[in-house]
């Protein structure tokens, strides 16, 4: 039960560490690291976990050992070309190695399926407190009109600069209840509370101006209508398009504002966006002067060196990946996207081998939960965050262990339970196997007659 709590305690605090400014007196060492150690702890002395053979490993380790040591070099170039604040560049290196860890916590956490099972509900409970928490700011600034100041961040930050990071988080956790909403058949009150939730992080976005989650969210929903049904998909695009009027006018301000007119008449994008391509552009030929990489937490220093935007961070995480890390960087990155894409993939197949729907509609939310953190770091950059990305990574752990338990274990609280009736009473009515044997009974090799 300790265990348990100090892992839901994790969940609950690593988005909304902001509201807990607690500093443990040690330099390098927050708050955070001092629960993970702790948690790592009380795993570790749990015993030995029933979840997994003797010669598994988790699935995202070689790539994740391949990221780190793109990491470290990273970090030893920038201590050897530009030296600055050794601590600051140590809390930096440190920080981007340890949110993954997670990952690897929460995989071996030695739960059981009922606690797995909990800590994803909390995981997608926190990300909906986080989307009230947004939309009361939304509602307090006013959505009537759009300003640039008064824009939610939820608990990702104190004022309006954090907003995109606050959009790609929703963004990222808003396919997990759209995927329950759709797929969970037969459990009415969990689709209900789904379908809420998908409305309150809907709105979180909103209030966000976040463009970037505006798409993603719309792609996210629309990739999983389309695995529902065509129909239902093409119905749900007609009462969205023609419900863009009920929008509030700063949400399709803000859109419009992407491109603005210019006093010949003509088409300009705006400054925000404008800027993002004149930075790639000095990021590429920064680059192509440093070719390894400037080294981590340097790229804000170099960038003024290459465009008007001295002192500006990427917008783009494989923007700066290459120009900090350069391409074994890129490489390491895009090869630990492809392994969460894969696992992914394997979560689909095992869900639809299963049969539950439980299993299926978390294999799906996830897999395009992954799609849109991929999608998160196109126009930001917000991968190595803790705040945005911890419970991304927790969701990854929980996810596999979740999977490699449902693998043995029959027993899914949401499946269908009318083939588990059926051989219930086949077994305590021997004529009803000998009457209805497609329905009640068992072949000649001992296997149910609903699995053949």
């Amino acid at each position: 039960m300790f265990r348990r709590g100090l892992l839901a305690l994790l969940i609950v605090y690593l988005p909304n560490a902001l509201h807990v400014p607690i500093e443990t007196g040690i330099p390098g060492l927050n708050l955070s690291n001092v629960l993970f150690l702790i948690a790592l702890a009380a795993v570790s002395l749990s015993g030995k976990d029933r979840a997994y053979s003797a010669s598994s490993r988790a699935a995202l380790m070689p790539s994740l050992l391949g990221w780190y040591v793109a990491l470290t070099v990273g970090f030893a170039i920038a201590l050897l070309t530009l030296p600055a604040d050794f601590m600051a560049d140590f809390a930096y290196w440190k920080n981007a190695l340890f949110y993954p860890l997670f990952y690897l916590v929460f995989r071996n956490c030695r739960e059981d399926l009922k606690g797995t099972r909990q800590l994803i509900i909390l995981l997608l409970v926190v990300a909906v407190i986080a989307g009230l928490e947004a939309v009361r700011e939304g509602l307090d600034y006013g959505i009537a009109n759009y300003s640039e100041t008064h824009r939610a961040s939820g608990p990702f930050g104190v004022d309006f600069r954090n907003a995109n990071r606050a959009g790609v988080f929703y963004a990222m956790f808003l396919p997990m209840f759209v995927a329950l909403a759709l797929f969970l058949h037969k459990q009415r009150l969990w689709r209900i509370a789904a379908i809420v939730a998908c409305g309150i992080l809907a709105m979180a976005i909103m209030v966000t101006f976040s463009r970037q989650s505006y798409l993603i969210g719309i792609l996210g929903m629309s990739m999983l209508l389309l695995r529902r049904n065509i129909i239902v998909a093409l119905l749900a695009s007609v009462v969205m398009f023609s419900s863009l009027s009920l929008l509030p006018d700063s949400v399709t301000q803000r859109v419009e504002e992407t491109e603005q007119s210019t006093a010949a008449g003509g088409e300009e994008l705006d400054t925000s966006t404008a800027s993002r391509f004149e930075i790639w552009s000095g990021a590429a030929q920064m680059w192509s002067e440093h070719p390894l990489g400037v080294g981590i937490n340097r790229f804000k220093r170099h960038i003024g060196n290459y465009s008007n935007y001295a002192g500006y961070d990427a917008h783009n995480f494989y923007v700066l990946t290459l120009a900090e890390l350069g391409p074994i960087g890129l490489l390491a990155l895009l090869w630990l996207l492809w392994e969460l894409l894969r696992i992914a993939a394997r979560f689909r197949r095992q869900a639809a081998a299963s049969r539950s729907p439980e299993a299926f509609a978390l294999s799906l939310g996830f897999s395009v939960t992954v799609l849109a953190m991929a999608l998160g770091n196109v126009y930001g950059s917000p991968f190595l965050e803790g705040a945005v990305m911890a419970n991304f990574w927790i969701l990854c752990g929980l996810m596999e262990r979740y999977f490699a338990m449902t693998a043995t274990d029959a027993e899914l609280r949401f499946t269908d339970k009318s083939a588990g009736s059926a051989h219930r009473i086949g077994d305590r009515f021997p004529l009803a196997t000998r009457a209805l044997p497609s329905r009640y009974g068992r072949d000649s090799r001992g296997r149910d007659s609903d699995t053949q």
